[in-house]
């Protein structure tokens, strides 16, 4: 259907059956592909729920999934990109992140009845990242289908009628029940969402996409919706960073046991940033082993790296239910190296407290006891770009701070890092098998990854740029999308 005359921008929203059915990377690669075409083109997203954000040049944060779409259509970041942001912490609540600031805290039923209150900055961020661009690609979260969840929806039909911005509604095939997924969204809609939506298209099939043509007829005799592509698997999308943290059992699955280097990740219950393990993966002699709740932590590994973490006290007292802090402690007495990154940091201390609540029920936990630091969660939340070295090694870096929380200690007077010229940061033992780090993103850094590892194994050497590799992946998705999607029966469809 046609959009809103009265904008200046054209603007499709790209939804989802479900989560993790590949709406990101459509959106990435669509971006890319809009920027080889000459298009001034912008990534959306009015509401997303992660713990995986990326720090804005205004000091603000948008989930991880907008900045590579940011940097597939060669924009910088914005607050605007992602207007509110919800970052997990319990079960059933959740800080909220509106245009780049955090407003508070709220339990899931809470925040429902704060959405209708959200839909104005939505709007206007809609509109502000628009104003000078020819076209928006619009994320959605979750599904339409979720119509328990409709009321005040800011996230998918919510905002498509509120914007009046037509959609294409994206199925995984490779998870199963394609037909029912789409037929079954097309029957829990109403008719004017039904409206909106301008056609369909399976993602992540493998084979013989022609086996499918009967499948595609059926949807469309029932729907009404026609195909615009039958998108085959993309291999180099595990190249690019994710945001869902669902990805972490495909990185469990494809973990090799080939790799001359061992690291070892618990899988934190509120685990957040963990797309710093990816240019560690991306290092054909490394293997990263993501380890799940019930399993312990292998024997024979080199490093046992803790991520970043939303909950810090709640996920040091689960790693200790799981028996990991017994299995840390093992490693580091036979030799090995403990790493521990931003939340990770803080729990490799003597403790680490939270007295006014920000994270979750306030107290103190007893920290792992291998850095001589303490760490006292509160004031005002870090969130700025960085650069760096290695303290002792001189290794460049570039990353990020999103971290509440002071940290301080005899081991912090020894940092393992300096930033910006003569800021210090983290902390090291006088051996250097335990090393703490509140920056995010530093193992992107080509230098300072390859000095890392090879402190693991003398005589090293690697080629793998991680940068370049982020940006040829990208431009292989939208090559890929480009030959298998009707792109200009798409746009038109979208009135562009």
């Amino acid at each position: 259907m046609p959009s809103d005359a009265n904008r200046p921008f054209s603007a499709l929203m790209v939804q989802g059956t479900g989560s993790d059915v590949g709406k990101s990377l459509l959106v990435a690669g669509l971006c890319r592909l809009m920027v080889k075409r000459g298009v001034g083109v912008a990534p959306f997203k009015p509401q997303n729920m992660s713990n995986n954000a990326a720090v804005t040049p205004d000091g603000g944060e948008i989930g991880r999934a907008q900045a590579l779409q940011a940097r597939a259509a060669g924009m910088p970041l914005s607050v605007h990109m992602n207007p509110v942001l919800l970052k997990p912490q319990s079960d059933i609540g959740a800080q909220v992140v509106v245009q780049g600031r955090v407003t508070g805290n709220a339990q899931a039923r809470d925040f429902h009845a704060l959405k209708p209150q959200l839909l104005d900055a939505v709007l206007e961020s809609f509109a502000l990242i628009g104003a000078d661009k020819e076209l928006v690609l619009v994320e959605g979260a979750g599904s339409p289908a979720e119509v328990n969840l409709r009321a005040g929806d800011i996230a998918n039909m919510g905002f498509a009628e509120a914007a009046d911005v037509p959609v294409v509604l994206v199925a995984d095939i490779d998870r199963g029940g394609v037909i029912a997924s789409l037929v079954g969204t097309h029957a829990v809609l109403n008719e004017a969402e039904r409206a909106r939506i301008i056609g369909y298209v399976i993602n992540k099939f493998r084979g013989d996409a022609s086996l499918f043509d009967d499948g595609l007829k059926i949807i469309t005799e029932i729907t009404g919706w026609p195909c615009f592509g039958v998108v085959p698997h993309f291999a180099d999308a595990r190249r690019l960073p994710a945001e869902d943290a669902m990805t972490l059992d495909n990185r469990r699955e494809e973990a090799s046991a080939h790799g001359n280097i061992k690291i070892a990740v618990p899988r934190l219950t509120r685990i957040s940033n963990f797309d710093d393990l990816d240019p560690l993966v991306a290092e054909p002699d490394v293997t990263v082993q993501v380890i799940d709740a019930g399993q312990p932590l292998p024997g024979d590994v080199d490093v046992v790296l803790l991520p970043g973490s939303k909950s810090t006290l709640g996920d040091l007292q689960d790693l200790r239910a799981q028996g990991w802090d017994i299995d840390i402690a093992a490693h580091h007495r036979r030799g090995g190296m403990v790493v521990g990154l931003c939340g990770g940091y803080q729990m490799l201390g003597r403790s680490v407290a939270d007295p006014e609540g920000v994270e979750g029920p306030a107290g103190i936990v007893e920290g792992l006891g291998l850095l001589d630091v303490e760490t006292v969660i509160g004031g005002d939340k870090s969130l700025v770009a960085v650069t760096g070295r290695d303290f002792v090694s001189g290794a460049a870096l570039v990353g990020y701070e999103m971290h509440i929380g002071v940290t301080i200690g005899p081991d912090a007077g020894r940092p393992w890092l300096t930033l910006d010229g003569d800021r210090e940061d983290g902390a090291r033992t006088t051996d250097g098998r335990v090393l703490g780090s509140y920056v995010h993103g530093l193992f992107a850094s080509d230098d300072f990854r390859h000095s890392f590892l090879a402190g693991l194994r003398e005589g090293r050497v690697s080629d793998v740029a991680y940068e370049a590799e982020i940006d040829a992946a990208l431009d292989g998705l939208a090559a890929h999308l480009e030959a298998h999607l009707d792109l200009d029966a798409l746009l038109a469809a979208a009135g562009h």
